[in-house]
Parts: structure tokens; sequence; C-alpha cells
């Protein structure tokens, strides 16, 4: 009987820790999206025409991932990364952000600089994830064109050509100081012209077939 109860007891105590241990999981989990969330409406305040692009490239970066069957860890961090992929503009002057003309190529290039901003601080913060990683590329192309690497092809992280294609589509999708909004046609346009060689071939498909079947911004 004692070996009995002393076994009952071992198993309540490992199933408290066990709770304990989900308890303090969620309360990390919770404590880290909070701290996502903080960041992430810091930057938009920063740049005021620009609010909700980031939740809206969220939404299709993810309608593309699973499209693609990514694994639903890495989505999570796709998820995390688009979040936060234009952190880095709270370094980037105001009135360059909203001016309505066309920027100088000076002014181009201190929008540039962004990504690398974003992975600074990014990069500070112990992520499962290479969040950072994916903000620093989401503006690369898969001909070398894009910045501040100029990376090409596979040396891109493919979330970070997820988040490319899915930060194309929104931009274009909507008004800006020096454009007003493009259509989403027009937006979609432009991935199916340029896939293969601005945009991951697959990655354009999976986008395309997303609003195919109805996904709207």
């Amino acid at each position: 009987m004692e070996r009995v109860a002393g076994n009952i007891s071992f198993t309540l105590d490992a199933l408290e820790r066990q709770k304990e241990l989900k308890q303090s999981y969620r309360h990390i989990n919770k404590a880290m999206e909070d701290s996502v969330k903080a960041i992430a409406t810091l930057a938009e305040h920063k740049d005021p025409y620009t609010v909700g692009h980031e939740r809206q490239v969220v939404q299709i970066a993810l309608a593309i991932a699973e499209e693609m069957k990514l694994p639903k860890n890495d989505r999570q961090g796709l998820r995390i990364a688009a979040t936060l992929h234009d952190v880095g503009k709270i370094y980037v002057p105001a009135e360059i952000l909203s001016k309505p003309g066309k920027l100088t190529e000076l002014e181009f290039r201190m929008i540039m600089v962004h990504p690398r901003y974003s992975y600074e601080v990014l990069s500070e913060i112990d992520f499962p994830w290479p969040v950072a990683d994916i903000a620093l590329q989401h503006h690369e192309r898969m001909d070398g064109s894009g910045y501040p690497q100029g990376l090409k092809g596979d040396d891109i992280r493919l979330e970070a050509r997820i988040l490319a294609v899915a930060d194309v589509i929104e931009a274009m999708a909507s008004h800006r100081p020096y454009r007003a909004a493009l259509s989403q046609e027009e937006a979609l346009n432009e991935i199916s012209k340029n896939a293969g060689k601005l945009y991951d071939r697959d990655v354009a498909a999976a986008a395309l077939a997303v609003f195919k079947r109805g996904f709207k911004l």
C-alpha cells in the first residue's frame, strides 16, 4: 500500500509540475506576442500612411505559406517576421516616409537602409525563428537586383521570398503619399510578370492561386 501511495503521490507531483510548465509557457508566449504587437504599433505610428500594412502583409504571407504547405512552426516565424519587417523605418525621417513627391536618390538610399535597421533591432531579441534574417531579406530579389545585400535565388530565405511577394502586393494595392492605390489586379500582374525574375516562381504561383480562389485585401 505504501508503494502504491508513493506512486500516486509521484504521479500527482509530476502532473502538477507539467501543469506549471504549461502555464509558464503560456505566460512567456503571451509576453512575446504582446511585445511583438507593441513594437509593430511603434513602427506604425512613425509612418501613418502605412497603418495596417503589416497586418495585411501577415494575412497574405500566411495564405501563401499555407498554400505552399509550409510547416506550422515555420509559418509562426513568418507571421512574426511579417508583423515586424518594417520596424527599421523608425530610424528613417518621417518627412521622407510621408513625402508626396518623388524621392531624391539620397532619400531613396535612406529608405533602402530600413531592412538593416530592422535586422539590428530584431537580432537583439532571442526569437526561436530567424525573424531578423527574414526581415533583413524581404527586399531582396531573385535576380540579385534587390537590397540591402543583393542576394540571389536560394541565398534568400524562403520565408523572405514569401514576405517579399506579400509586401509588394499589399504596397501596390494601397494608397501612398506619392500615388493613389493601384488595383489588386495590377498588383497581381506585377507578380505574374516578374515570377522567376524578381519573385520566386513557386511563391508567385501560390500567391496567384490564393487570390484566384477569392482572397481579397
